[in-house]
Parts: structure tokens; sequence; C-alpha cells
């Protein structure tokens, strides 16, 4: 936010807050993603004071609420794009993309891409949503959630071997609607470019999507301390660009990044290529 407030360009941004949760279905949103059982257990472990799901992903006492605040963020941002025809980013946590239907991992809670694919297919005119995920690691849960729907395409790079051990080439879903681009440590620019341009941007443009959402993560940066890829700032918006020739309306959701500097800069850059400043 400090990074995006102190851009030259900083009078474009139109910044809003997310809708409360009481003043839209946000958990019947989730409760058609996610085991009715594990929102309880979820709502139950916050309101006991929080603990551990796994080894990786801490609940506090606020973390069920601000997780549904989260995904009303997301909603918001299907509403904005397919109001207006321009992009939202939502920039919001937990991040969402190992969200499982009957757990959470991987520092996620609700599948927030898949939440919002669902959601977006249930308002007028839309009948494809594509969702490209940027993140270093495979989104799992992202895949587990919409790969049995032919109305939802799903596209990840990410390194593997990795975290969660999942995305292999193989994994093309139930209607060949996912591509997984599994990425060797030290990957680089040129070698994301050559992916985009041979196989993400043809596969995502093929499905003719009404609506694209990115599961907008920055841990594949050089300066990442979570994974081994080596990726600058300026790439994500290349990318931004890339999938600009597919669509307008694209939804940019934040994943992972945990290197301050480096998820600052790649946000500046993913939002200064779409406003082709």
């Amino acid at each position: 936010m400090t990074a995006l407030k102190g851009v030259p360009w900083a009078n474009h941004l139109d910044w809003r807050e997310p809708t409360p949760v009481q003043q839209r279905d946000v958990d019947g949103a989730i409760a058609q993603r996610h085991n009715p059982r594990y929102i309880e257990a979820l709502q139950y472990l916050a309101t006991a004071g929080g603990g551990h799901i796994d080894g990786d992903t801490v609940v506090s006492s606020q973390s069920y609420d601000v997780a549904r605040l989260a995904v009303s963020a997301w909603l918001d941002g299907v509403d904005y794009v397919l109001t207006t025809g321009h992009s939202a980013f939502v920039l919001a946590r937990p991040p969402g993309h190992h969200a499982l239907r009957d757990r959470g991992m991987g520092f996620c809670l609700f599948g927030n891409a898949a939440i919002a694919a669902h959601y977006a297919l249930a308002q007028p005119g839309i009948h494809r949503v594509a969702i490209l995920d940027w993140d270093v690691h495979h989104g799992n849960g992202t895949q587990a959630l919409v790969e049995s729907n032919p109305a939802v395409a799903y596209c990840s790079l990410h390194q593997l071997p990795g975290y969660p051990g999942t995305g292999y080439s193989t994994e093309t879903g139930l209607h060949h609607n996912v591509l997984n681009l599994p990425m060797p440590p030290g990957s680089a620019s040129d070698d994301y470019h050559r992916q985009f341009e041979e196989q993400v941007i043809p596969f995502l443009a093929g499905f003719h999507p009404d609506l694209l959402i990115v599961s907008a993560g920055y841990d594949a940066n050089a300066a990442d301390p979570l994974a081994s890829i080596n990726l600058q700032p300026q790439d994500f918006g290349t990318f931004t660009r890339l999938c600009l020739g597919i669509t307008d309306k694209i939804l940019f959701g934040l994943e992972g990044g945990y290197d301050y500097d480096a998820l600052s800069q790649s946000v500046v850059a993913t939002i200064a290529a779409r406003l082709g400043v």
C-alpha cells in the first residue's frame, strides 16, 4: 500500500474497502466450495483463541473473520470488473490457492480464486472463466475446486519440485481444462517468457474466457526466501501485458510473496502495466 500510494500515477488508483460480510452472502459463496464441517471447525478454532491447522498454517482469533472479509473483497472485485469492464486488484490476505474443500493449508484458509470464479459464473452473460496462477507454488486447492467444472480453465506455472508437491504436467483436469507448467529451480525470465508465449497465452486465449482471474503470487521473485525461481519485478508487468492481449476483464488477487520490497515492486509493476503508465 505504501509503494502504491507513492507512485507518480497514484491518482489513477481507486481505493475501496471490501463490502462487510453481513451485507452480502459471503458465507453462501464459501459454502459452495468448502465442506460445512471444515468451515465450522475453522470458526470454532478461531473462537477458541486460534491454533495450527498444520505446521505452516496458523489461525488467530481473528483469522476466520478476516478470511471471510478477504473473500468478500474478491467478490467485490468480480462485481467491479464485470460491471465496468476494467481490471481490479484485490490486495487482501490470507491467500487462498492451497485451500482444499475440507481443510486449509499453506497459509490459506478459503479458496478465494475458485470461489470468485464460481461466483462469476452465476452472473448474467458469464459462461467461461479462466484462472492464471503465477504464484511460485502450485495452487493445488484452486485446481481441486475447479477441475470438475468445464466452464473454468486453470493454468499454473510453479516451481517443481517444491511445495505442495502437486502440479505435474500430467494433471490436465476432468475436461482437459487444466494446464500445469512445472518450472525447475533456477528458472528465470527467459524461461517464463517462453512458456507464456508458447503455452500460457494460447491455452487461455483458446478458452475464450469472459473473465480472467489471476492468482497473483510474487514469491517467484529472485529475492523471495521461500523458493528458488529468479524472476524480477518487471517480469510481472510483462506477464500482465500479455494477458491484456486476451481480455481487459482481469481480476488480480494477491497470493504469496514474502520479500516485502520485491512484493511491493511487483505489485506496482503489475498495476502499472495494466494502466499503461
